[in-house]
């Protein structure tokens, strides 16, 4: 083992403990793959999207080179004997309790995913700085800040016809069975209504514009084939004064 390690250097010892390039090539492999099923899951306009996956992907690949390499200082044959993917696994499991307890379901819109994923995402950070890996634990740390603040600009650039998801504000006359019409032109055009709120928070709308005599606004978040075309479809309805697009914010 010693020849091995000085006949490759620094970096074959590195590779030893579990924090050398290939482990470095493993994680990032694992945040390029989740992020590309993240992509997927965004195009289809699943709540799970891009930046949820690719954190799960990447702590996932972490928790795994823990539980690979990080617990090798403390082992001595006929000594001491570990099974050190128990304490792992025992450590994700308690995560996920508490990631589910951040997950929120108010009127069909499902909040807290991505903090759910970050809160798994530093316990690993957590393991791997704790079993003696700080430069995995660097790295994931780097690159949770790539998915926050570099994917979300990128998820709001993907235009609508990839996104698969559309999120608009309706204003219309009341008292005229408009609502209904909407969800029937919807699912005429087989769109999924994910959302349905008269509460327009986290929009630059200002005041509720449905709040004028005589006047509704309602949310509403759309998913399905050619759902880029729901503001002109859903403007077009008799009784509808006014549809705008609104962005989605970061969580």
């Amino acid at each position: 083992m010693g020849a091995l390690a000085t006949a490759g250097g620094p970096l074959a010892l590195a590779a030893q403990h579990g924090q050398g390039w290939p482990q470095v090539g493993e994680l990032l492999v694992a945040f390029v793959l989740s992020a590309l099923i993240g992509f997927e899951r965004e195009i289809r306009g699943k709540n799970a999207g891009l930046r949820t996956q690719a954190i799960v992907g990447t702590t996932a690949a972490l928790i795994v080179l823990v539980s690979k390499y990080g617990f090798g200082d403390v082992l001595a044959k006929g000594y001491v004997i570990l099974d050190p993917s128990r304490v792992a696994a025992q450590i994700v499991t308690g995560i996920g309790f508490l990631g589910a307890g951040l997950i929120i379901t108010r009127q069909g819109a499902i909040r807290g995913l991505t903090t759910a994923a970050s809160v798994w995402e530093t316990a690993a950070i957590g393991m791997a700085a704790g079993a003696g890996l700080p430069l995995l634990a660097v790295l994931v740390t780097v690159l949770h800040f790539v998915v926050v603040l570099g994917l979300g600009p990128l998820i709001r650039r993907i235009p609508a016809r990839l996104r698969g998801s559309v999120r608009i504000f309706v204003i219309y006359e009341d008292g005229r069975g408009i609502l209904r019409q909407l969800l029937t032109v919807c699912s005429t055009h087989n769109w999924v209504v994910t959302t349905l709120s008269d509460e327009p928070s986290g929009t630059d709308l200002g005041p509720l514009h449905g709040a004028e005599p005589g006047r509704v606004g309602i949310m509403m978040s759309l998913s399905g084939r050619g759902v880029h075309q729901a503001t002109n479809v859903i403007g077009a309805v008799d009784g509808v004064d006014a549809v705008h697009r609104v962005d989605e914010s970061t969580e």
